[in-house]
């Protein structure tokens, strides 16, 4: 996360639903040489402050949580450059701006009896944003394949513990300089993302003006 404190102070609660809504991140695990990472997509448990996920068998992180032990997921949302001409300032430098959140807590691998609803409640979550198709479940598959495939992969879950998140949106400047440089950088679309963090920009800025 950003060390800046301006920066940092957006809710727990709604960080979280942030991360939710993206529902893919990174997974961070210590490993015997170095950090292991997984690209995962996750989803909320039955169980508040819980997030589930699986891997593949074959996963370094599998062998290194035997045993429960702590780990991060980095989810990363809109990020865009910002080209120092966009403040309209003398001796500017160009940034980058980008939304994240890190979920720290401990993880710990689920029985394998646990990996059907892990993976029914995944699915259901973003089947859901895809309505009015009618969902996809696990009862299409064939008994036989879906049973291959269970055995090829392990469920765990996260107890998230903490919620870091950093806003950067051109806080660090006075209101109608950042509302400035979201509009320019709207303008731009330089970048995916760039449109939706140029827009978070502008209604920071009116925001800290006190227009709404």
């Amino acid at each position: 996360m950003h060390p800046n404190p301006i920066y940092c102070d957006h809710p727990q609660a709604e960080a979280l639903a942030f991360a939710l809504e993206r529902g893919f991140g990174i997974l961070s695990v210590n490993g015997t040489a170095a950090p292991l990472l997984a690209h995962i997509p996750f989803a909320a448990a039955p169980e508040a402050g819980r997030i589930e996920f699986h891997l593949v068998r074959s996963n370094p992180i599998v062998a290194a949580l035997k045993a429960p032990g702590q780990a991060v997921i980095a989810v990363s949302g809109a990020e865009a450059y910002v080209s120092p001409d966009w403040y309209g300032l003398p001796d500017q430098v160009p940034t980058w701006n980008y939304l994240a959140v890190h979920l720290r807590g401990r993880v710990e691998r689920l029985p394998e009896a646990a990996l059907r609803g892990v993976l029914d409640r995944l699915s259901a979550e973003f089947e859901r944003r895809l309505l009015p198709k009618t969902p996809w479940t696990l009862d299409k598959m064939d008994t036989d394949a879906t049973a291959r495939l269970m055995r090829m992969i392990v469920p765990f879950v996260l107890h998230v513990e903490d919620v870091q998140s950093t806003w950067k949106l051109g806080q660090n400047k006075p209101p109608a300089v950042q509302e400035a440089a979201g509009r320019a950088m709207q303008a731009a679309d330089m970048a995916p993302g760039a449109g939706e963090l140029g827009a978070a920009m502008v209604a920071a800025g009116i925001a800290r003006r006190g227009d709404v």
